[in-house]
């Protein structure tokens, strides 16, 4: 798993817990629907700390939360 598909894969997981809809979620959190289809999808390969902040508002998460699980931290590396 790479780093887009954890961000992507972490959205979904927090939808299904929270009970939102992809689309009820970018609502929520003001964030554009085509920018987080573009992120669900794989379109957006690197999508901006702020756009994920306000993912986490919407939630009633932090950054912190939204980032510690085991998939990010299984994480390789990307400088060696």
């Amino acid at each position: 798993m790479d780093t887009q598909q954890a961000v992507a894969s972490r959205i979904m997981e927090l939808c299904k817990l929270k009970g939102y809809t992809p689309n009820g979620i970018a609502t929520h959190s003001a964030v554009p629907q085509g920018t987080l289809k573009s992120i669900l999808n794989g379109e957006s390969k690197n999508p901006g700390t702020a756009t994920v902040k306000k993912l986490c508002d919407g939630f009633g998460i932090t950054l912190g939360e939204f980032f510690s699980t085991p998939d990010f931290d299984a994480l390789e590396q990307e400088i060696k």
